[in-house]
């Protein structure tokens, strides 16, 4: 279970201090997809640097299954915009890589490491480099290994967003399958609307800076297919849409 109870962060600029976030609570139960969504600059991405442990300075509490968020601790997967792969290192070494660092290469579970292969359809890629790859595959690649590290939570950070419209479906179905079969509690931001009810059980709408909660929404569309054609989808997707723009008052539901 994630906690974040009054998280708030601040950046030092020169002699004055500016505030990326203020006063965040929210939980999100073991084993839920919550997706994070709001303008740029409203403090998304900052959520995921403290529960990384990335940000170590901030008030107020961030807690992993009772644990302050600490990568020492916890198993945390991360899946950044541009893949995080290391280029000079073949699809088969960056799969393997964050469970050998955690875990040693004796102790990675090679049956896992074979059934993502196989079930991601990268098998026959893992002598390429990430150059060689589409951005596609290299989305495979990316979560192939952030689930090969069996983390207790992952980390998205506009996973899907340097996919074309195509790719982009086809990757946040397959991952949903993936997720589906592991049921890894995760936090996904992202800048698309559509994305957000697809892929969150609970969507968490932001202001912008500094970052606060205007909405938590309990999604009863997540991980439904032909969205566009359904119309509680129109209505949850012009509501989202509303508090973007401000139109709607802070709220929880």
């Amino acid at each position: 279970m994630i906690e974040m109870d009054n998280l708030t962060v601040c950046y030092k600029s020169k002699n004055k201090k500016n505030k990326a976030l203020e006063n965040i609570s929210l939980n999100i139960d073991k084993g839920e997809i919550c997706t994070v969504i709001g303008p740029s600059g409203a403090g998304k991405t900052t959520i995921l640097k403290v529960l990384a442990g990335i940000i170590k300075k901030y008030e107020g509490k961030a807690y992993i299954d009772g644990v302050k968020a600490n990568p020492r601790f916890n198993r945390i997967g991360l899946i950044p915009q541009n893949y995080g792969l290391v280029t000079w290192k073949t699809v088969e070494k960056n799969i393997l890589l964050s469970s050998r660092i955690k875990d040693g290469k004796k102790n990675i579970d090679m049956k896992l490491y074979k059934e993502l292969l196989k079930r991601l359809n990268i098998e026959k890629h893992i002598k390429a480099y990430p150059s060689e790859l589409s951005g596609g595959e290299r989305q495979r690649v990316s979560i192939a290994r952030a689930f090969l590290l069996k983390p207790n939570l992952l980390l998205m950070d506009e996973p899907f967003s340097a996919l074309d419209v195509l790719t982009r479906e086809d990757a946040q179905r397959l991952f949903l399958d993936i997720w589906n079969e592991h049921k890894v509690t995760t936090i996904l931001v992202t800048h698309d609307v559509k994305e957000a009810i697809y892929l969150g059980q609970k969507i968490v709408v932001m202001s912008s800076y500094p970052g606060k909660i205007k909405k938590i929404i309990k999604n009863d569309l997540f991980g439904k297919k032909y969205l566009d054609f359904n119309d509680q989808f129109e209505t949850l997707n012009l509501e989202i849409r509303k508090i973007l723009k401000g139109e709607k008052k802070i709220e929880t539901r």
